[in-house]
């Protein structure tokens, strides 16, 4: 993904269009409600007893990378919860 991303900026920073990724950690959706039950307890095991990421710390990213001068280009931000190690 980072490589596609980095290939769009590179095609549209002549028209000033700013092109950024955001990339999760553990974040508490409703993902879990629609995989198999084996397939999630596979996924999440990493993840057991770290309190994970809300959907508002996602938009926090969001906002900060739309709210930058138009001069600001942030190409990518990693978020995770402080718990996760990896």
């Amino acid at each position: 993904m980072n490589a596609f991303t980095e290939s769009l900026r590179q095609e549209v920073l002549k028209q000033h269009v700013r092109v950024s990724v955001i990339e999760p950690g553990a974040v508490a959706t409703e993902l879990s409600s629609h995989v198999r039950r084996e397939v999630w307890e596979q996924a999440s095991r990493g993840f057991q007893g770290i309190e994970r990421l809300q959907a508002p710390d996602i938009a926090d990213a969001v906002t900060y990378i739309v709210t930058r001068d138009r001069r600001v280009a942030v190409a990518e931000i990693l978020v995770r919860p402080t718990e996760q190690d990896f």
